[in-house]
């Protein structure tokens, strides 16, 4: 499975963006299981703190607090609290890669884009690299829940924060990734082999052959709807939204798959994960709750002044990317399911993506051959 993929070296990289006391942070060859339960990994943790911190290299092991933020289906958040006799207390967040998951995530793409993208005021502060993980700033925010996007306050708040999202610039390469990111989860997913043999069984059902004509025939009528380039977040799922609502304060976080993309798509992708990992997709947003969400991206400060035609432009756009959402995350579950050790239903996700996919593909493309007709009669 790994042949013609390059596992990302970190070290490589490892000059990059800093805290103010850059000088007293250095990046970590050390790496932490994220399969060891927390009383096992505090040990390591510690360690991995003085080897960064050179002002906590002498600080007593009672000085350090761990614990599990959260853990994902890709990766293991852990806040470490540090409070020296008579200091301050310092909070950090170290987020551990999910084993394996170079083989889907760049991690020099990701890496850019975090430095200019905290810079920029999103998320929390980029601090330094270790093995298998990052550090960063601690957040004083609550993770969002599938059912909080809906709300419409927040949908607003999203809504003007994507559109500030979007206006971030990344030095290098303006080329969308889209379809190089499909093309490449469809190469890798379309040679696996699974160690257990129902799941084998299973994989063999799937015709890759139907799935390669949908996406060159999805692609093309993607094409034609000229939707711009912008830097996309590409994973605005309601876990990479947090929110301080004591301070007003709104926060993506995670760019792992962040990178030059369709507008439509970014936005499509996070409608689509209304659905959640449960893949409800009775939750999508209807024709109002988008035009509600478009309002405010599209014009934040007169969001009632936008125009009918502008509205018809993005709900078109986000929903036929959106089916391009499903085939993207489709793939990913039969690679994920193949690579991960993290106990989650991927294979299945596969199915319930792919079926979503084409559940709405006739409505979609309809819709989008509809404008694209009134486009060009006007």
């Amino acid at each position: 499975m790994g042949a013609g993929v390059k596992i990302w070296n970190p070290f490589e990289v490892a000059e990059q963006a800093r805290h103010d006391y850059a000088s007293q942070i250095h990046p970590s060859n050390l790496t932490i299981d994220p399969s060891l339960e927390l009383p096992q990994m505090t040990p390591l943790v510690l360690k991995l703190c003085k080897d960064m911190f050179k002002a906590w290299e002498n600080l007593a092991d009672s000085c350090f607090v761990v614990e599990k933020i959260s853990g994902g289906i890709t990766n293991l958040l852990l806040k470490v609290s540090v409070k020296p006799e008579n200091c301050f207390e310092e909070i950090i967040t170290i987020r551990l890669y999910g084993p394996n998951t170079e083989y889907i995530i760049d991690r020099r793409r990701e890496l850019q884009a975090t430095k200019f993208i905290t810079a920029a005021g999103f998320g929390a502060q980029w601090l330094g690299i270790f093995g298998n993980g990052m550090v960063q700033s601690f957040i004083n925010a609550k993770t969002l829940s599938p059912s909080d996007m809906r709300e419409p306050k927040l949908a607003a708040k999203i809504a003007k924060q994507l559109k500030r999202f979007h206006s971030v610039e990344i030095p290098g390469s303006k080329e969308p990734q889209l379809w190089n990111d499909v093309w490449k989860f469809f190469e890798q997913a379309s040679v696996l082999e699974y160690d257990d043999s129902e799941m084998q069984k299973t994989y063999k059902t799937i015709s890759f052959k139907e799935i390669h004509d949908e996406i060159v025939e999805l692609k093309g009528l993607c094409d034609l709807l000229k939707s711009p380039v912008i830097f996309a977040h590409n994973d605005l799922l309601s876990g990479n939204i947090m929110i301080n609502y004591e301070e007003d304060k709104l926060y993506f976080i995670d760019y792992e798959y962040a990178s030059y993309n369709y507008r439509g798509y970014d936005i499509g992708n996070h409608f689509a994960e209304y659905a959640g990992f449960d893949c409800d997709f009775d939750l999508y947003p209807n024709i109002n709750e988008q035009h509600h969400f478009l309002r405010h991206y599209i014009q934040p400060e007169r969001p009632h002044e936008v125009c009918e035609k502008d509205l018809e432009t993005f709900y078109v756009e986000a929903n036929t990317f959106s089916l391009a959402s499903h085939i993207f995350w489709a793939l990913w579950g039969l690679i994920q399911a193949k690579m991960s050790p993290i106990e989650f239903d991927y294979l299945g996700y596969f199915f319930r993506r792919y079926k979503e996919y084409k559940r709405q593909k006739e409505k979609n493309f309809l819709l989008a051959r509809s404008y694209i007709s009134g486009c060009k009669n006007e």
